[in-house]
C-alpha cells in the first residue's frame, strides 16, 4: 500500500470496528494534540490506554498510564502514535511482539515510518500514516461540520442527545 490516501469506507471501518486504543505519547498536558484527543475518543466510548515512561503509573482522564505497550494488560485493538517518525519504528516493533497482535496501528498527522509499515503489513496488521483519528471521527460523524469544516461528506443525520444538553454525533449508529 502507498499510504498516500486511504479510502473513507477503510478508515471508517476500522473506527467502526476497534473498541480498545493504546495510545503511545500521551500527555498530562490539556494543551498538548495527544491530551485533546485522548478525552475526545473516551468520550466517543473508546477504551483508551495511555501509553507514557515519563507518566507510568499515575492516571490520566482516570485511565492508568502504562509505561511500554507490553505493560498493558489484555488485548489491544489499535495502537496510536502520538510520536514522531523515527521513534514509530520502534514503537511498532514493540506492537508487532504483542500477543494477540493488534488489528491497526496508527501514525498520527505529520509520522510516516514506511519501514515500520511494511513490517506491520506482513505479519496482517493494517496501517494508517499521517491521519488523525479525531478528525475522522469527526468527519464520518458530522461533528466537523460543526466548525465549518468541508467533510467532503453529505449526510442528513440528526445529531444525538448526549446528556446535560450537549449533541455529539456518532459513527457507531446502525446502517452507518
Amino acid at each position: 500500500m502507498t499510504h498516500d490516501a486511504y479510502p473513507d469506507s477503510q478508515i471508517r471501518d476500522i473506527l467502526k470496528s476497534v473498541k480498545r486504543i493504546a495510545l503511545v505519547g500521551a500527555s498530562a498536558n490539556e494543551a498538548r494534540p495527544s491530551w485533546i484527543v485522548t478525552k475526545y475518543l473516551i468520550d466517543r466510548g473508546y477504551d483508551v490506554v495511555p501509553v507514557n515512561p515519563g507518566l507510568a503509573g499515575q492516571t490520566l482522564l482516570g485511565r492508568t498510564v502504562y509505561g511500554t505497550l507490553k505493560d498493558v494488560p489484555g488485548a489491544i485493538d489499535m495502537v496510536e502514535i502520538f510520536r514522531n517518525s523515527d521513534a514509530a519504528g520502534p514503537i511498532t516493533d514493540e506492537a508487532l511482539t504483542l500477543d494477540p497482535l493488534p488489528k491497526v496501528i496508527w501514525m498520527q498527522l505529520s509520522v510516516r515510518n514506511d519501514e515500520a509499515a511494511a513490517k506491520a503489513e506482513a505479519k496482517g496488521v493494517t496501517v494508517v500514516m499521517n491521519r488523525c483519528p479525531k478528525i475522522e471521527y469527526g468527519r464520518f460523524s458530522g461533528e466537523i461540520g460543526w466548525q465549518g469544516i468541508n467533510s467532503r461528506l453529505l449526510s442528513s443525520k440528526k445529531p444525538t442527545l448526549a446528556g446535560k444538553g450537549f449533541q455529539k454525533l456518532t459513527i457507531h449508529r446502525p446502517g452507518t
